[in-house]
């Protein structure tokens, strides 16, 4: 298995909607590729990266930095490569990004009750904030 981690691309756009469809069954339409891909690839695009095997997409995070601290989004791994450390390559790479920039804390969210990738963040240093997590839909 020979996989590299590298910046996304405009023509990425196709195979990382079909990653994300299959990694978050459900998402409401904005959160599609579409939509996601050329506003992040706009705002810091070395921080949105992707796996790749073979030249194919098989993994993603997205990571931002307000100057304060990082963020971490769409974790995404095709289910025929799961278990194999992809999504941990992903997430350290996001990591020395992010503290390349001067991030000392990384903030990520995960759906409630989604125990197994509770997990995988634990496994990785991660732990459980008692916050609220709150939003406003701009749109």
């Amino acid at each position: 298995m020979s996989i590299t981690i590298e910046p996304a691309a405009h023509g990425d756009i196709e195979e990382i909607d079909t990653l994300w469809r299959e990694a978050f069954t459900g998402d409401e339409p904005r959160h599609r590729a579409a939509a996601a891909v050329p506003a992040k690839l706009a705002f810091q695009p070395d921080l949105f990266l992707v796996a790749r095997e073979e030249g194919r997409v098989i993994g993603s995070v997205m990571a931002g930095y307000d100057g304060y601290r990082g963020h971490i989004y769409r974790v995404a791994v095709r289910k025929s490569h799961r278990r194999q450390g992809i999504g941990a390559l992903l997430m350290r790479a996001a990591e020395a990004r992010l503290r390349a920039l001067g991030c000392i804390k990384i903030n990520l969210q995960i759906r409630a009750g989604n125990d197994a990738v509770a997990d995988f963040y634990r496994g990785l240093g991660y732990g459980t904030e008692a916050r609220i997590d709150m939003s406003k839909q701009l749109s």
